[in-house]
């Protein structure tokens, strides 16, 4: 959950006495965790170059904190052509080195490696499933352990709390939000995947 999202240095404290919707409280209303909680997390993406986004984010975020994910999420967003899946798919050596030697992302050969081999089987889905969008439409509901075996099939660096942070993100499994959070209720009304019991049609 929101385990590995927070700055490590208050992590254990966080640990023992509040959830990540308690902790949001003791943020400014600038805080980059504030913005993210109240406007991101647990939200429904139905844009295929926004999912992507938030995957690959997910994925560099293993091993480091979430807070220096979202404070380079802009440079991120510049350096990989907005998430666009095609050109990230057609990346070449020369664009490997360019992300490897951009500090202002995550300069890790495994994770770029995984960001352009991901965009080349969202292509695929593509073209089976219309959209990245509807492939995970097709295989909801379905439990932690279950998406973990799909994901992994399908796609590189996708162990279990990266699939279960992405899925929770984006509104397939629920926890973004514990009931009381004022967030949740703007959420209910976006009626994620994972308040629906059946499986939902395509968009």
């Amino acid at each position: 959950m929101f385990e590995k999202r927070i700055n490590p240095s208050t992590l254990n404290h966080i640990l023992r006495t509040m959830s990540y919707c308690n902790f949001i409280l003791t943020t400014g209303d600038d805080s980059v965790h504030r913005i993210y909680h109240d406007t991101e997390y647990g939200f429904p993406i139905y844009d295929d170059n926004l999912l992507f986004a938030r995957l690959v984010l997910e994925i560099n975020q293993a091993g480091l904190s979430w807070t220096t994910i979202l404070n380079k999420k802009e440079n991120f967003f510049k350096a990989y052509h907005q998430f666009n899946i095609k050109k990230v798919a057609g990346y070449k050596d020369a664009d490997r080195e360019r992300l490897l030697n951009d500090a202002g992302i995550i300069r890790n050969r495994l994770k770029v490696d995984a960001a352009i081999h991901n965009a080349n089987q969202i292509l695929n889905i593509q073209k089976q499933d219309g959209s990245f969008y509807n492939w995970l439409v097709k295989h909801h509901p379905s439990t932690k352990e279950e998406w973990v075996k799909i994901f992994k099939k399908q796609f590189k660096f996708t162990g279990g709390e990266i699939v279960n942070e992405f899925l929770m993100s984006t509104g397939f499994l629920p926890g973004a939000h514990h009931e009381n959070c004022l967030v949740f209720k703007k959420l209910k009304k976006e009626k994620p995947m994972w308040m629906q019991n059946k499986k939902s049609g395509t968009r």
